[in-house]
């Protein structure tokens, strides 16, 4: 590694401690309003998407979104994120999980 990056490295770690301890406020901080639940099943009718077809988008299985869906389990850490990202730019879902032949047949209309 290179010192200069060991030297930001170890003074990330120290500001890290500082903020730890109160010594100092953190430059940013992120809020999650954890009691907001997404709309999973909104989420997915925007996407146009069958239950088995969004399960496999998002790598879990259907029986987890329809549990989802019926508010039975909250979706919890990266798929929340991914949900919440689903819902503001499905767009950018779709270019990341459609196959590499359909965007290639895509572009050459």
């Amino acid at each position: 590694m290179r010192k200069e990056l060991f030297d930001e490295l170890v003074e990330s770690v120290k500001e890290g401690m500082a903020i730890l301890r109160g010594e100092m406020e953190p430059s940013r901080v992120f809020v999650v309003n954890k009691k907001e639940k997404p709309d999973v099943k909104s989420i997915r009718s925007k996407l146009e998407v069958s239950q088995s077809e969004f399960a496999t988008m998002l790598g879990i299985s259907v029986r987890t979104l329809e549990n989802w869906e019926q508010g039975h389990r909250t979706p919890k850490g990266p798929a929340r994120v991914l949900l919440k990202v689903a819902e503001a730019h499905p767009e950018v879902v779709w270019e990341v999980v459609k196959p590499k032949r359909e965007i290639k047949s895509l572009q050459q209309v």
